[in-house]
Parts: C-alpha cells; structure tokens; sequence
C-alpha cells in the first residue's frame, strides 16, 4: 500500500513535493462516497483507493510518475550496475544554477507487512548521496539505517547484521538493494514492494512490456477468465479473448559429423547442441510464452441472430483504445484481486471517458476492490472531477512557476462547498493548473 511518495531536484520538480494517499478528515456531501473511496489500513490510517492529477500540458504530471519508475527501477536494479551503465539516472532540475549539480531526492512512505516504512536516498548522477530506511512497528518511529556517502549509522537488526553488506555496497549502488540480494528479510520485503509495483510512463502504449505482463498472465491462466471478463464488459464487441501458444523451434536431431571435420565446423554444431539442451529444459517455460492475441466477436444471421464466432487480429483489426484496455486490463485486473499499486500516465488517452470512469470507479468500490488496491493515474478529462465521483482530496493538480518549476498541490487546500462544481471552476481557472493562452488568432494574420 503507498501512503506517500516526495521528490525534489527531478526534471521539472525543483523544491520538494508530495503526493498522500491519506485521507484527510474531511467530509464529503455524500456518505457513501466516503466510505467507497477509503479504507483502513495497518497501522490506524485510511487511505485513498484512487488519486487523480491534473495539470496543463508540460505541468509535470508525466515527470511526477516518470519520478517514481525513476526510484522503483533503482530500486531493483542499483546492485546490478556495471562500470559501462551511464549513470544512476538522476535528472536532476536544469533550469537554474543551484540545483543542476545538486542531487535528486525520493521517498516513499509504504506499508509491507503490516508495518509502516519511510525509505528514501539521494543520489546524483555518478553516486548515492544519501539513503535511510525507518520503520514504525506499532507507533513511534525508529531508524534501520541512514548513510551519508559512504558513512553507514545502522540500527535494529542491522546493527549487528548491516556492517559486512555495507562493506559490500558500491558508491553507485543502494545499501537496500544489496542487503535485499544477501536474503535481507526486510530489505527483500521492501524490495518485493518496489517489484509489485507496477508503472505505466508517457511511453505506453508503444512500450510492449505492459501488454506482454497481460499476454503472460492469459496465458497462464492465473487471470484468463477475470480478464475476459473485464474486456467484454467494456462494451467492444468482444466476447472472448484467444491466445495462440509461440512454440520456439530447436534442433533436435542434429545429423552426425563426419570424423574428418574440420575444427570450425565441429565448434558451431556442438554450439547448436548445446542451444537446443538449454530450450529443451525451457520447454515449459516456452510453453507459457503468448504468441498473437485475437479477440472473439459474435456473428449473426440476417435475422441478428448468433450462428458462429469471429476470430479478430487484436493488432489488425481492433483499434489503438481496444489495444491499450487489453494492455491495461492484466494490470488492473491483478492489482484489483492481490491489492496492488498501479500508477498510469495518460490514463485516458484513447480510452471513452465513460471507459475511464469506470475503471476509477472499479478501485473506489470496496467490493470489488477488497484487497486495498490503489489507482494513481494523471488524466486530461475533466468528467471525472465530480463530486459524486471523487472527494477533494482525491483530486491533484501540478501548475509551473514563473521559473519553470513544477508545483503539486491537492484540491483539499481550498476552501470550497462539497457539493461544488469541481469540472466548472477548473475549467474556469479557479484552481489554476490550466494552460493560459496568448492570442493565437493573431498567429496567422498577415502583416497589415
């Protein structure tokens, strides 16, 4: 469960901000929308099930996400970095003089185990700043480690466990990362959350990683028929969802070389033999591989009536909305049944806003969302901002400066009725977070 996520000194984002997924205290004009939208957590807290962000293009919504798939692949990868990698992959801000060699800053506030941890680090480019783990087992906070450059403070159980694998971390690496590696419990239990957790950037749907997670989870059959469920409520004329098994070719039966063949050619055919070995103990790997989706329409007579199915190429024939619900739908369908994170970039991006909708309205369902799984997504779409949809402090906005600096800050920070019009007074700029336009009319007037 996230509870908050900080960055500072990242792309757009100069100063420190915050996204919570708390919920606040306060009341909305419907009761029922409370209790949808929120549920307990471990450790005496309710937390939102959905976050929506707003902005005007180039705001620094997609930097927000892109921030936070910054630190999960971190996270997993840091120990992994080799001296030919190019860099940790900060970003640190560029427009102004005392913050471009300055490091970027992350952390985040979560729940693993049933026990709150605040872990975090700041790294630039070459090397880790700084990094620290706390841990709240019931109410008071209390510290696992903090380092400042290569200089460890280490307590809990890595006071006596924690020096050997500090001794182990490279400048460029994260101390988690490689205690997570030599079987840390915590550090692996931590590490397992940043696994879980699952982000789409600006890139999707061109990245084929996210529709590859849905392909291998069909074709596993752990989601198949919640899957096919969900796509053939979404109103596409699809009723069912096929998978054709890639099966890899090998060489099983290589013909024998004569005893007088040259040394070359006796290298590469006992290569080949070794290559068709290693498939073979894969084969049942490679049996759960997906090969072309196709999706399953209903076809009829002159009557209307049903008579046979129709098999349609998901890549050839379905359009880029239907191909991005089907990317999405593994994710969200998995998030929903084991109550995970999953943070969307552009969620309604070629999707119907009544498709949107409901797929908000999915994780701020206490039914069919009982696992505490949560939605963070930035949108375009003004539909959503209903107060009979979601609560003040559901709904976020990220607006530059003067200097080119993004800013995040939620709609609980205004004063405002519960039963206001979210969707009108945004558009009107009374929350600001909207693009404010010169003259462009005048852009293509002839000179007079």
């Amino acid at each position: 469960m996230l509870i908050e996520f900080s960055v500072a000194n990242y792309r757009s984002f100069r100063d420190e901000v915050t996204l919570s997924m708390v919920a606040s205290p306060l009341k909305s004009s419907d009761g029922e929308l409370d209790a949808r939208n929120q549920f307990a957590a471990p450790g005496d807290i309710n937390l939102l099930s959905s976050a929506a962000i707003y902005g005007a293009n180039a705001s620094g919504k997609s930097n927000l996400i892109a921030a936070l798939e910054f630190m999960r692949r971190f996270v997993i990868t840091s120990s992994n970095l080799t001296e030919g990698t190019k860099g940790t992959g900060a970003e640190p801000f560029r427009l102004s003089t005392e913050t471009e060699t300055e490091p970027t800053r992350v952390e985040i506030v979560l729940v693993a185990e049933k026990r709150h941890f605040r872990y975090g680090f700041e790294v630039t480019n070459e090397r880790v700043e700084a990094e620290w783990l706390f841990v709240t087992p019931k109410v008071r906070e209390s510290m696992l480690f903090e380092r400042t450059g290569e200089t460890f403070e280490l307590g809990g159980k890595f006071k006596s466990e924690g020096q050997a694998l500090a001794e182990r971390t490279r400048p460029d690496a994260l101390f988690l990362t490689v205690a997570a590696q030599f079987n840390d419990k915590i550090a692996q239990q931590i590490l397992g959350w940043f696994r879980s957790l699952e982000v789409t950037t600006g890139l999707f749907p061109e990245s084929e990683i996210v529709r590859m997670f849905t392909e291998r989870q069909f074709a596993k059959k752990e989601l198949a028929a919640d899957i096919t469920e969900f796509i053939s409520k979404m109103d596409l004329g699809i009723e069912g969802i096929e998978i054709e098994e890639r099966q890899l070719d090998y060489f099983e039966d290589l013909p024998p070389l004569p005893d007088d063949a040259p040394k070359q050619l006796t290298e590469v055919h006992n290569s080949l033999k070794n290559v068709a070995s290693i498939l073979e103990e894969m084969q049942e790997h490679i049996k759960t591989f997906p090969g072309e989706v196709r999706t399953v329409h209903r076809k009829v007579n002159r009557m209307g009536q049903p008579v046979a199915t129709e098999l349609f190429d998901l890549d050839r024939h379905e359009s880029e909305g239907t191909k991005k619900l089907f990317a999405l739908s593994g994710l969200l369908v998995d998030a929903l049944e084991n109550g995970k994170a999953v943070i969307i970039d552009e969620l309604d991006a070629r999707l119907h806003p009544l498709l949107t909708k409901e797929i908000v309205k999915l994780f701020n369902d206490g039914e069919k969302n009982a696992y505490g799984a949560q939605l963070v997504f930035t949108i375009q779409d003004t539909n959503l901002l209903d107060h009979k949809l979601l609560r003040r402090d559901q709904i976020w906005f990220t607006e530059k400066d003067r200097l080119q600096a993004s800013h995040l800050y939620s709609l609980v920070e205004f004063r405002i009725p519960n039963d206001a019009s979210f969707e009108r007074d945004y558009i009107q700029g009374r929350y600001g977070a909207i693009p404010y336009l010169g003259d462009v009319h005048q852009l293509f007037l002839g000179n007079e």
